[in-house]
């Protein structure tokens, strides 16, 4: 099972494994960079926490390592909504979705395509 316990940080790392497939540590530092400052030696550490966690792993190419993600987006997606909808929100996803409705910004358009989506399920 993926892990679902990650730092902010160490999802940003995460994404840009996701988005790129394969990353090197200055690679992931300068993207980061890009949006926020981070130190390299700070991404150095919390990329060898992941690789413990199980979530990435690297191969050497010469003196350089490579990091690649070993759990897919889509399945950490998954992992980590079904912990927050069991541990808070007591496996109940009509209380989610209703939090969410209630306390954050929704867009007219989100709206619309929570609307498609909850009249797909009504129809299975």
């Amino acid at each position: 099972m993926p892990p679902t316990q990650l730092g902010r940080v160490q999802l940003l790392i995460m994404q840009v494994l996701w988005d790129k497939g394969r990353a090197t540590a200055r690679e992931i530092t300068d993207t980061i960079n890009a949006s926020e400052p981070i130190a390299h030696s700070t991404v150095q550490t919390l990329l060898r926490g992941l690789e413990q966690k199980g979530a990435i792993s690297h191969r050497a190419e010469g003196r350089t390592f490579v990091f690649v993600p070993l759990i897919a987006e889509d399945k950490f997606r998954t992992s980590v909504t079904r912990d927050l909808l069991d541990r808070v929100f007591g496996g109940n996803a009509g209380s989610l979705v209703a939090h969410l409705l209630k306390h954050e910004k929704v867009s007219r358009e989100e709206v619309a395509e929570i609307r498609k989506l909850i009249d797909r399920q009504a129809k299975k």
